[in-house]
């Protein structure tokens, strides 16, 4: 066992640390200003490597973070710091330095024979928003991000730039979700050249996007709304054409995928992407609506980064300064595993990223970090053998539809619509209610909603329904055995 001498001994990451080495984080610490004044029991960059140890066991407290930290130092005296203590550490650090790490760290991790990365002279790339990340329900918090509109915990919407074949972060920006992914996205345009390819799904096809994407000289290649009616100015070979959008020409691909499966059933969709590769005989149209599903590995990303990592938990912190440096922390912990993974995918030639598992990787680099193993080690390291040794099978195709699932409970709200129909109902028993009537007084539900609640609060016997769209409620009726025994 070989680790940091003296009060230094505590920060590491088992085997993630030849990746952040001391080195570097000692650098953006003394870059950033937050190095300590004078030597303490926690040094600072000591705190670096919790607060990213905190994100790699996110299911526990402050306490039991720092044991896993110094579970493998035996006969290493070090400092047993309170909860408080650990929180101070937090504060004092701050996210300047976590943030300086991320931005090191980022960037695109494949070499150009790396299978799976690139779409001829170009790196693929994706932009996707995440507003699912959740933080606690806080004044401060709510203060920020602002109130969820279903009554859950206030939400973080996070916008990265992704290289598909990896699925490395290269860049990413984080805040309210009321500003808008478009918006967010801008702020990301800096790392894009004229050797990357980028995709993205509906919702970026707005004029101003595809105009300021291809000023930076990347290439596009994006599903476009349905709605969007774009001249035909002339029709190709491969029965895609040329339009325009925003200023820029492009090609416009209308497909129907169709797929036929081995029990017989079908699945059929319908695409319409937009492509600045104008080009049909170098680009055939089929070829670039395979290599748009591509944009799904970023998908895998964030379930990576939400469900792996966090296990879709609550962050901690209960300020926008702590959730600041908790999501930096979080993206620096995603890019470390994902560039040990590459680099162990890269030690043998041939194999596509896609084939590592994230889940082998997170879970080894807790092991290696409980018994500080690893830590000086070269080469790929444990995390990259035990990757290599559990490769997945090559990638099927995916054929089943895409289904989104809301993360949020809409218990709570339902509970208090149906008070209120309850109290609507009671205050005139004599009146047969429409059902439009009773969306209209609930104000925040469509009526087809307001159809389905007032059918379901019938069967559980809270409503009646005189007739057909009628509702009234149900009167309490007399028993007198029960009357007698209240007198």
């Amino acid at each position: 066992m070989t680790v940091a001498a003296g009060r230094f001994a505590p920060g590491h990451l088992g085997g993630l640390t030849p990746v952040m080495p001391f080195e570097l984080v000692d650098a953006v610490l003394s870059e950033t200003g937050t190095v300590q004044r004078r030597l303490r029991d926690l040094p600072s960059r000591v705190g670096v490597y919790f607060l990213l140890a905190m994100c790699l066991f996110p299911e526990i407290g402050y306490r039991l973070v720092w044991d896993k930290l110094t579970a493998g130092l035996s006969g290493i005296p070090v400092v047993r710091p309170s909860t408080k203590a650990l929180r101070d550490l937090r504060r004092r650090v701050g996210s300047a330095p976590v943030r300086a790490l991320f931005e090191v760290l980022a960037g695109p991790l494949a070499q150009p024979t790396t299978p799976g990365v690139r779409f001829g002279p170009y790196r693929t790339v994706s932009f996707d928003g995440c507003s699912s990340i959740k933080v606690p329900d806080s004044e401060r918090n709510r203060g920020w991000l602002g109130r969820c509109a279903h009554g859950g915990y206030p939400q973080v919407e996070l916008m990265t730039l992704v290289e598909t074949g990896t699925r490395a972060v290269i860049g990413a920006v984080f805040g309210p979700t009321r500003e808008g992914e478009t918006s967010y996205a801008t702020r990301l345009l800096h790392h894009l050249g004229p050797k990357v390819l980028v995709l993205w799904d509906r919702g970026f096809d707005g004029n101003d996007f595809p105009a300021a994407v291809h000023s930076t000289g990347a290439q596009v290649l994006g599903r476009i709304n349905q709605r969007r009616r774009s001249p035909v100015l002339k029709a190709l070979a491969d029965s895609s054409y040329l339009s325009v959008i925003g200023g820029v020409q492009v090609r416009i691909i209308e497909a129907r995928v169709s797929v036929l499966c081995t029990d017989g059933s079908t699945f059929e969709g319908s695409y319409r992407l937009a492509t600045t590769l104008l080009d049909a005989r170098r680009y055939p149209a089929a070829r670039l609506v395979h290599l748009y599903h591509e944009r799904w590995e970023h998908e895998s990303a964030y379930y990576a980064l939400r469900h792996t990592i966090l296990h879709a938990r609550v962050l901690r912190s209960h300020d926008p300064v702590g959730v600041e440096q908790e999501m930096w922390a979080l993206l620096t912990l995603y890019q470390l595993l994902r560039r040990t993974m590459v680099e162990a995918a890269e030690s043998r030639p041939g194999t596509d990223p896609d084939r590592c598992s994230f889940t082998i990787a997170l879970q080894t680099a807790r092991d290696l970090l409980v018994c500080a193993g690893g830590i000086f080690e070269q080469g790929i390291g444990e995390i990259g053998r035990r990757v290599l040794s559990t490769l997945s099978p090559a990638r099927r195709n995916r054929v089943s539809t895409r289904k989104v699932k809301s993360p949020i409970s809409r218990y709570a709200e339902s509970g208090n619509r149906m008070a209120r129909v309850l109290t609507i109902l009671q205050a005139e028993p004599e009146r047969l209610w429409r059902s439009r009537e009773i969306a209209v007084l609930l104000g925040d539900v469509t009526l087809v909603a307001t159809y389905r609640q007032l059918a379901r609060w019938t069967e559980r016997g809270k409503i009646k329904r005189v007739r057909t769209g009628r509702y009234a409620a149900i009167t309490q009726i007399p028993n007198p055995l029960r009357d007698q025994r209240k007198r």
